[in-house]
């Protein structure tokens, strides 16, 4: 298989998947600190969305440190294709949270004429931008890793 940047056991492998994490720790950071998310369904749909991706982007980008630390190649097809799955799986699931959760805040800031949760709703916008955020590392990652299995 060709060593592509953004591949597993890379430092550019590594690099993806710690802004994966460190954005979706954020997202659910931010949500989680407004007082009155869990009566949002989309809101607790995106909490648990980024708690899979944080899961998944922490064990991938221990397995890339490791790799990289032992100078092993990760380029078993069978592994790679379990990444490709994974990637592609929590992908979907992170852009249907984020876009759903977009949609409730657009609804409150723009169609009901401004939040009436004050500052909440700031981190609202922020816990989403970052949900985005962590679905475009992600995107890459997937699609990265989709082109390593269709090249090996």
């Amino acid at each position: 298989m060709k060593d592509l940047a953004g591949s597993p056991g890379t430092l550019t492998g590594l690099v993806l998947r710690l802004f994966q994490c460190l954005f979706a720790a954020g997202s659910i950071a931010s949500m989680a600190s407004t007082n009155s998310f869990f009566n949002f369904t989309s809101f607790s749909y995106l909490i648990a969305s980024m708690g899979l991706q944080v899961i998944w982007s922490f064990g991938l980008a221990f397995l890339d440190a490791c790799a990289l630390v032992k100078k092993k190649a990760l380029h078993n097809p069978v592994l790679i294709s379990i990444f490709v799955v994974g990637d592609w799986v929590t992908a979907t699931l992170s852009l249907a949270a984020a876009s759903s959760s977009a949609g409730i805040t657009i609804l409150y800031f723009n169609d009901l004429g401004g939040c009436g949760f004050g500052q909440e709703c700031q981190k609202y916008q922020l816990a989403v931008a970052l949900a985005f955020m962590s679905w475009i590392a992600i995107g890459i990652s997937s699609l990265i890793m989709f082109w390593t299995l269709a090249a090996g």
